[in-house]
C-alpha cells in the first residue's frame, strides 16, 4: 500500500497539527477499531438508519486507518507493536465489515445465503490480508494510480451502501474477493515458499 494517496494527502493535512500532542498512534487504532466494530455492528442491524449509520462510522474508521499511520511517521513513533496493532485492527474492522453487511442482508431478497455470503466475502478479504502480510511488506507494495491504491477501493463500501446497492455490493464482494485472495496467492506464490 501506498502512503501518497489522496486520502492519505488529506488525512496528513489534519493529523500534522497532532504532532507533539499527547494524542498517539495507537490511541488513533484503538479509535479505527472501534469505528469499524460499530459499522459492522451497525450494518448488523440491516435497517435503512443504522445501515447509513454504518456507512458513515466505515468512513470514520477508513480515516483513523490512514490517521494512525501519518501520525505515527510525522511524529517519528513507529514501533512494531503499534503496526502490529493497526494490522490487526485493519484485519478485524474490514473482515467484520462484511459478514456485519450479510447479518443486515438477511432480509433481503438474497435471504438465508446473505450470511453465507457475508462471512465468504470477510473471509476472503481476511485471506488475502494474511497472504500479503505473509509474502512481506514488498510484495504488497503498489503505486496508487490517479492518486489511489487497491486499498482505497474500500470506499465503495460505505458509497454503495448510501446508495441502495447494499445487495449487489454484497453479491460483488462474496465473488470478487474470493476470486481476488486466489490471484493474489497466485501473484505471491513465491513470495510465500521463501
Amino acid at each position: 500500500m501506498s502512503h501518497n494517496t489522496w486520502i492519505h494527502r488529506g488525512v496528513r493535512v489534519l493529523v500534522r497539527p497532532l504532532v507533539g500532542t499527547p494524542v498517539t498512534p495507537n490511541q488513533l487504532t484503538s479509535l479505527r477499531l472501534l469505528t469499524g466494530l460499530s459499522a459492522a455492528g451497525a450494518f448488523a442491524v440491516g435497517t435503512e438508519p443504522w445501515q447509513y449509520c454504518g456507512a458513515g462510522l466505515f468512513i470514520l474508521s477508513m480515516l483513523f486507518d490512514r490517521a494512525d499511520g501519518e501520525l505515527a511517521r510525522l511524529g517519528g513513533k513507529t514501533t512494531p507493536w503499534g503496526h502490529n496493532f493497526d494490522l490487526l485492527s485493519d484485519l478485524l474492522s474490514e473482515t467484520l465489515v462484511f459478514i456485519g453487511l450479510g447479518i443486515g442482508l438477511s432480509d433481503s431478497i438474497l435471504g438465508a445465503w446473505a450470511i453465507p455470503m457475508g462471512i465468504v466475502a470477510g473471509l476472503a478479504v481476511a485471506l488475502t490480508f494474511w497472504l500479503f502480510q505473509r509474502a512481506g511488506p514488498q510484495a504488497g507494495a503498489t503505486q496508487p494510480v490517479a492518486g489511489f491504491d487497491p486499498d482505497d477501493a474500500l470506499v465503495f463500501v460505505p458509497l454503495a451502501v448510501v446508495l441502495g446497492g447494499s445487495v449487489p455490493l454484497l453479491v460483488a464482494a462474496a465473488t470478487g474477493a474470493p476470486a481476488f485472495a486466489a490471484y493474489s496467492y497466485w501473484r505471491l506464490r513465491a513470495d510465500l515458499k521463501g
